[in-house]
């Protein structure tokens, strides 16, 4: 099989990933069974690829290598924006910090590498080597971000947010490449604006099917 084609059905494979989050998670409120069958297919789709291709970690973003860039080109910004929820939370009274905070705050980083490694290592990453599509980085940047928003349907604020933080995710990672900063960032944006500013309790959403 070609390799643009390989690269394309990855694409798809993502686009069909996101689209099952309307029903399981939307529709069936099977939130759990979404999360980890999407982390269980795509952790053994990465463990296959890696026996045929051992540099494809380095490629999508697996690796050591320009952590501490990405961390630190982004922990302004996780900072500033945990920092704002907090305060409108307080100026709010909003009191959604329970202890159910403490286990999706560790936990939720998972995800977030999951969800960047489809976003960024499939989708942009194979967006921007695809030859024939000839898209640029700017293009690339915003057609990720677009798709991410579009997952997070129809929570239209939530949308908003997730395409400007995607745009922010998706420039940092066409620079250096490293998956394991922008999932910590992601997962610990997402578990306070959940909780905090949409009063989201992820901890009892998980098993609520149950």
């Amino acid at each position: 099989m070609k390799p643009d084609r390989k690269k394309w059905i990855e694409i798809l494979a993502v686009v069909i990933t996101g689209l099952l989050k309307f029903v399981m998670m939307d529709w069936l409120q099977m939130r759990a069974f979404y999360i980890c069958g999407t982390c269980l297919f795509w952790f053994i789709y990465v463990l296959l690829k890696y026996k045929s291709d051992r540099r494809i970690l380095i490629t999508w973003g697996f690796k050591r290598e320009h952590f501490k860039k990405s961390f630190f080109i982004l922990l302004p910004f996780t900072v500033l924006i945990i920092t704002s929820i907090i305060i409108y939370g307080v100026y709010n009274e909003i009191y959604m910090l329970n202890w159910h905070v403490i286990p999706v705050f560790l936990s939720y980083p998972v995800w977030g590498v999951m969800q960047q490694f489809m976003m960024l290592g499939l989708l942009a990453g194979n967006l921007i080597s695809i030859k024939k599509t000839k898209l640029k980085s700017v293009q690339v940047i915003f057609i990720t971000s677009l798709i991410f928003s579009i997952v997070h349907y129809p929570d239209l604020s939530l949308m908003m947010f997730t395409f400007l933080m995607q745009l922010v995710f998706t420039a940092v990672y066409l620079k250096w490449r490293n998956l394991w900063a922008l999932g910590l960032a992601h997962g610990w944006i997402a578990t306070f604006l959940l909780f905090i500013i949409l009063k989201r309790d992820l901890w009892v959403e998980f098993f609520a099917w149950f």
